[in-house]
């Protein structure tokens, strides 16, 4: 790891409806709050501008990176904040094909450029009795790449909340020199009772990193609603800060020096074997 620096993270819990003005005014004004406590990157959930029907998010769609109007209103925050955005899953348009788009995880600066882009790779495909029962690639293409991004702290792999049921994706990432993981989700209240805490804390035990997972919470319409417990985890797999519910955040540090001392004295990741 390169020579960085310990650094304020906040996660930002919120409630997406359909209406985009409503979404990001409620974000702006919770990062203004994180940013005057001190942090330095801001990451917002999955959706976050937008969680409804297809149709109305076919018509808030931007191509990337060259964007739109919710781009422009993110990355003038980013400057005016001073820190970095991770607006965790924006609907970005794909070229030539008008009825589909890309879950997108974007990584601003704080000058508001954007320094990443990854699109989702695994699409959340479900038929859970009493539970949620959605197919979101039929409206959302997978994207094929794996992606980090340098930071103040060090390198940060972006993963976007289904991912968080594939460990491999996470080593692949660890082994890019990733010390932090950022899983903005949108996770079903029916999953995210069983599965949130134990597989978030099992991948920063696992990858000995960080763990940055801003959430969607409370019912956004009928028949969905989100888990909530924003959260951040270190590379012990203790949990550093957490939302329960409602809309708000949570700061946290983290710290490269602490990633290097838990995998210095329990080298794990050096341990690995190769075995068929």
């Amino acid at each position: 790891m390169s020579s960085t620096t310990a650094t304020k993270v906040a996660v930002v819990q919120h409630n997406a409806g359909t209406d985009v003005e409503v979404n990001l005014s409620t974000l702006t004004t919770l990062s203004r709050q994180a940013a005057a406590e001190g942090a330095q990157l801001i990451a917002w959930a999955e959706a976050f501008a937008y969680l409804g029907r297809h149709e109305g998010k076919q018509e808030i769609l931007e191509p990337l990176p060259a964007g739109g109007p919710i781009l422009r209103r993110c990355q003038a925050l980013a400057q005016e904040l001073d820190c970095a955005l991770l607006l965790g899953g924006f609907h970005e348009a794909i070229p030539d094909d008008p009825q589909r788009c890309f879950n997108t995880s974007v990584y601003l600066d704080q000058t508001g450029s954007i320094q990443a882009l990854y699109r989702k790779i695994h699409l959340f495909d479900v038929n859970i009795v009493d539970g949620p029962q959605l197919q979101e690639s039929r409206q959302t293409a997978a994207g094929d790449q794996t992606v980090i991004t340098e930071t103040s702290f060090g390198r940060l792999g972006l993963t976007i909340c289904y991912d968080l049921r594939f460990p491999a994706l996470y080593q692949s990432l660890t082994d890019q020199g990733a010390i932090a993981h950022s899983v903005p989700s949108a996770f079903t209240a029916t999953t995210g009772d069983a599965h949130w805490h134990p597989l978030l804390r099992a991948r920063a035990i696992e990858n000995q990193s960080y763990i940055i997972a801003p959430a969607q919470h409370g019912q956004h319409s009928a028949n969905r609603a989100s888990y909530g417990h924003s959260v951040i985890i270190d590379p012990w797999g203790r949990v550093l800060a957490e939302i329960d519910d409602g809309d708000g955040y949570a700061i946290a540090s983290v710290d490269p020096a602490e990633v290097r001392r838990v995998r210095e004295q329990l080298p794990s990741l050096k341990n690995r074997q190769p075995f068929t």
